[in-house]
């Protein structure tokens, strides 16, 4: 798992938005202004430290928050 400080600008809007629920890499990139690889990147490290999970292919959920206060979506 990722820690707080370990975030980035960019982990930390990714993280806003899988809060309020699943998310796509493209979804992400139009909602931010990032390109679509720094988006892709971004949430391919928070898979593989265990803070999100793909769901399908290109869709993306929650696994746990690493930010003091965060919540995990169950």
């Amino acid at each position: 798992m990722l820690e707080e400080d370990d975030l980035g600008p960019a982990d930390e809007k990714l993280l806003d938005m899988l809060n309020e629920g699943r998310v796509t890499a493209p979804f992400v990139a139009d909602e931010t202004g990032y390109s679509l690889q720094y988006v892709r990147d971004r949430l391919g490290r928070l898979v593989e430290h265990g803070n999100a999970r793909k769901v399908y292919e290109g869709l993306y959920e929650l696994e746990a928050d690493p930010r003091a206060g965060g919540s995990s979506p169950e």
